[in-house]
C-alpha cells in the first residue's frame, strides 16, 4: 500500500453506514480520487471538521488494490459564507460537479483546484454577481482542460471586434455579426461579453475576476458559457437542474 500526503477539496460526500463516507476530491497530486474516510461522521473522530464539504484539508491518502483511504486530514480553510444563501451553496454545488465531471490529472488538476478555490474564496465572500462567478469558472475550467474556444477573431473574416459577435457552442468559433448573419446564425455576444470572454479565457490567476459587466452583458456571457461548457462536457449535471429554478443565474 502506497501513501501519499497532499491537500484536497471536498466535492461530494457519500454516507456509508453510520458513520463511514466516501469523499471525492480534488487534489494536486492524485488529480479527482475517491477516499474512504472511516468513522468521519462522528462529531469526536479526529476526522470529523477537516471532512465537510467544501473544506480544504492535508490528507494523507492510503491507496488499496482497489480503493483509497483517508488516513488523517487537517483542515486548512473552510468556507463558511457558503451556507448563507440557497443560491450561494448551490452554486457551490455545481462548481464542484464540474469540476468532478471534468476529472483533471495532474498537473492540470492543481490549476484546477486553485480556480476551484478562488471561485469559492469571492463566492463565500460575496465579492462578484453568482451569475459572474458561474460565467468565469466554466469558461476558465474548459480553457485549463484544453478547451479554449478561438478568440482572437472572426473565423470568417479576421474582424477583431465593432458590433455584435457569434461564439459556435460545439465548434468553438467566433464569428462578427455579418459573418454569423451570412450562416443563419444570430450573434450572442455583444462588446462587453466579448471582452470578458477573452479577459477569462487569457488573463492571469490574479486579474482573472478584476472587471465588471453590464447586466445586460453578463446576460449574454452566462447564457453563451454555460452552453459551450455542456457542448463540450457531454453529459447532464443535476446541480445545474437545481440551480436553474433558483432563477436568473
Amino acid at each position: 500500500m502506497q501513501q501519499t500526503a497532499t491537500t484536497g477539496l471536498v466535492l461530494r460526500q457519500v454516507k456509508v453506514g453510520e458513520a463511514d463516507q466516501i469523499l471525492t476530491l480534488l487534489t494536486p497530486d492524485l488529480g479527482v480520487v475517491s477516499a474512504s474516510a472511516r468513522g468521519s461522521l462522528r462529531p469526536k473522530n479526529k476526522l470529523f471538521s477537516a471532512c465537510g464539504l467544501f473544506c480544504y484539508s492535508e490528507f494523507v491518502i492510503t491507496a488499496g488494490r482497489s480503493s483509497h483511504f483517508v488516513d488523517s486530514a487537517q483542515i486548512k480553510r473552510s468556507f463558511h459564507g457558503l451556507s448563507q444563501s440557497v443560491e450561494g451553496m448551490a452554486l457551490a454545488m455545481y462548481l464542484a460537479e464540474v469540476a468532478a465531471a471534468l476529472s483533471p490529472a495532474p498537473p492540470e488538476s492543481a490549476e484546477h483546484l486553485r480556480l476551484l478555490l478562488n471561485s469559492l474564496y469571492m463566492l463565500s465572500e460575496g465579492k462578484r454577481p453568482l451569475p459572474q462567478l458561474k460565467a468565469i469558472y466554466e469558461l476558465r475550467a474548459m480553457t485549463l482542460s484544453g478547451y479554449m474556444p478561438q478568440l482572437l477573431a472572426c473565423a470568417s473574416c479576421g474582424r477583431y471586434d465593432g458590433g455584435d459577435f457569434y461564439l459556435d457552442p460545439a465548434e468553438g468559433t467566433l464569428l462578427c455579426a455579418d459573418c454569423a448573419r451570412r450562416l443563419n446564425r444570430t450573434p450572442n455576444l455583444d462588446a462587453g461579453a466579448l471582452y470578458a470572454l477573452r479577459h477569462i479565457c487569457l488573463a492571469e490567476d490574479k486579474k482573472l475576476f478584476a472587471f465588471t459587466l453590464t447586466p445586460q452583458s453578463l446576460k449574454r456571457l452566462g447564457s453563451v458559457s454555460e452552453r459551450y461548457l455542456l457542448a463540450h462536457l457531454g453529459q447532464g449535471l443535476k446541480s445545474l437542474d437545481f440551480l436553474k429554478t433558483l432563477g436568473e443565474l
